[in-house]
């Protein structure tokens, strides 16, 4: 698939949900293409949700024609036109959008035609599939089949799994086992931004990832994925310990997929007044492998620092019930969109 083949090694993914401020001001995306040093690859905007209604498409909490996307749709196209892959990503821990494309071929239908009609009229340049939902196999191979169909070979298709639901389909939140699925359609499949936090994996060293590359998965697309900060859950990693992680894995895989980082918006070391700052880190990061010299204390992790407290007496790390994400609209006690 020349969208798989032709992606640069290794990629730098951030996501972008949190797209607005409390007091409703857009978060400008423009910093990523503006400072110096930072080669993000791909942002992903979230968090897509398909609702009862067909036609009530929603990103996050508001539909995506809403005038308070106009901006932003306006800096993905800029974003895009300096080089950067702009994707959608459709589901996350609202439930409900892969229910709903998993039923008989006309409720597919009824569902998948307005997804279809929001990627096209937005440009989105592929869709990140994050199920964290049971879903049949033969559902999300549906999905795929779709999406390549009618969005062509460039068309880029990514999936974003726990990091432990590629080693046990048994740890998983998709309901599928993503062996089978890679097994099936992996030529269809660019990679997989593979979550490495909150109690489904750690990137504190680079163990995990190296089980899963000895488990058969190919480092290319295997991308690491991080919190930004530790506001947005479990498993922080101070840059100076993932710089020593991402200088073992590339010395190890020549070909290391890279890494993605949940989210944008209040990414660390600038936090919500420059959350450029994180892509700028990890572009040094995944350059020289090198942590910053200097770290300010408000780059360290708040003290104490819960990493991973199902682990600490060397326990089975159990399974997170629920992890919340930040969203536009927390307070709107109407809408279901926990994203």
């Amino acid at each position: 698939m020349a969208s798989a083949s032709a992606s640069p090694l290794p990629r730098l993914v951030l996501y972008h949900q949190t797209t607005h401020d409390p007091d409703g001001n857009l978060i400008s995306i423009l910093p990523l293409i503006t400072q110096p040093g930072i080669k993000i690859t791909h942002i992903i905007v979230a968090a897509i949700h398909i609702n009862e209604d067909p036609d009530g498409l929603t990103l996050n909490d508001h539909p995506p024609s809403d005038p308070r996307f106009t901006t932003l749709w306006a800096e993905l196209r800029i974003a895009q036109a300096s080089g950067i892959t702009v994707l959608g990503m459709l589901g996350g821990a609202a439930k409900g959008s892969y229910t709903r494309l998993d039923g008989d071929k006309s409720s597919f239908e009824r569902y998948y035609t307005p997804l279809a009609a929001l990627i096209r009229s937005q440009g989105l340049q592929g869709l990140d599939l994050d199920v964290e939902e049971p879903t049949s196999l033969g559902g999300i191979v549906r999905l795929v089949d779709r999406l390549r169909g009618d969005f062509g070979p460039d068309f880029v298709l990514t999936l974003a799994p726990v990091a432990t639901a590629l080693l046990d389909p048994r740890r998983n939140l998709s309901g599928f086992d993503y062996k089978a699925l890679e097994t099936m359609r992996g030529s269809q499949i660019a990679w997989y931004n593979a979550q490495f936090y909150c109690g489904w994996g750690d990137a504190h060293t680079p163990l995990l990832y190296e089980m899963c590359v000895a488990c058969g998965w190919p480092p290319e697309k295997l991308v690491m994925g991080l919190v930004t900060t530790p506001d947005n859950g479990a498993g922080w990693v101070p840059f100076e310990v993932l710089g020593a992680t991402l200088r073992m894995l590339r010395e190890r895989f020549p070909r290391f997929g890279g890494v993605m980082g949940w989210e944008y918006f209040n990414g660390r070391p600038g936090g919500k007044d420059r959350p450029w700052e994180w892509a700028q880190t990890m572009t040094g990061l995944l350059g020289s492998g090198q942590a910053p010299a200097v770290e300010s204390e408000r780059d360290k992790p708040p003290s104490p620092v819960e990493i991973d407290p199902d682990s600490e007496q060397g326990e089975e790390v159990q399974v997170p019930r629920h992890f919340e994400y930040h969203t536009d609209d927390d307070d709107d006690d109407d809408n279901d969109n926990d994203d």
